[in-house]
């Protein structure tokens, strides 16, 4: 798939031999009423990595990911791009460079395509906007060619495209993903790790929460698992892929 670059948000060069955390999150804690839903929980993403948070469903990732991007309230401290984020509300964040698709898409289903990814572009400027929507639309070629087309008549797999490119409107440096393989084929699914890959190269982090643990493992530099809120195992994606206790669980070895 050819593919402009969509580089992500200027920021600080850190040492090559010990980058600098883009995001940090320290003790974090959510709680869904009286139910605990994420557990103490500390992870970090360098930049120009791929970072996969796997576990079974329920485990928290999910809450985590709202948590990180303010949707949820939760506690111990984020730090995104050297910034202190916890108190900062959602729009904030994806000023400084933070971008969520949540599991559910959330698309404006009675909208065009082109309308969708307008609207993810609010943080930019016109001329801004319309340059990042040709990258976008070169970037996945389904959604150029289906730009007039409403989001509720469009294909599971091209309602994720849509999604993911309409957070890349904002010209993330960090783009969190929640299950993007979910419900899709085989087929597109790989599709969709190819452009995740793609995006890393052009400079976008990836913060990504999976139940298909091969996959995201396959693609990840490093891993966290979750059970019942709590990180449990953490390390190199390729240890943790051939480490027993999560080829036993998580990869049916």
């Amino acid at each position: 798939m050819t593919a402009s670059p969509i580089p992500a948000a200027s920021a600080s060069a850190a040492p090559a031999s010990a980058p600098a955390a883009l995001l940090a999150v320290n003790a974090m804690s959510v709680n869904h009423g009286p139910v605990p839903a994420v557990v103490d929980v500390s992870i970090d993403v360098a930049p120009g990595e791929i970072v996969t948070v796997i576990g079974a469903n329920g485990a928290g990732k999910s809450s985590l990911l709202n948590a990180i991007m303010g949707i949820t309230p939760g506690s111990g401290e984020v730090t995104f791009a050297g910034t202190p984020i916890r108190r900062h509300p959602v729009e904030a964040r994806a000023r400084l460079g933070l971008a969520l698709v949540p599991e559910k898409r959330e698309l404006f289903s009675t909208m065009s395509v082109i309308d969708n990814l307008t609207l993810g572009g609010w943080t930019a400027t016109p001329a801004e906007r319309k340059r990042t929507l040709e990258e976008v639309l070169d970037r996945f070629p389904r959604l150029r060619e289906r730009r007039t087309q409403m989001a509720k008549t469009m294909s599971g797999g091209e309602r994720q495209m849509l999604a993911m490119g309409r957070a890349l409107m904002s010209r993330p440096k960090l783009l969190m993903l929640d299950e993007p393989s979910l419900g899709l084929a085989p087929r597109i699914v790989g599709e969709i790790f190819r452009i995740i890959a793609d995006l890393r190269a052009s400079g976008v982090s990836i913060l990504l929460v999976e139940q298909n643990a091969k996959a995201a493992l396959n693609a990840a530099d490093r891993a966290y698992v979750m059970e019942l809120g709590a990180v449990i195992l953490q390390g190199p994606a390729a240890d943790l892929a051939a480490d027993p206790r999560v080829a036993g669980i998580y990869l049916g070895v």
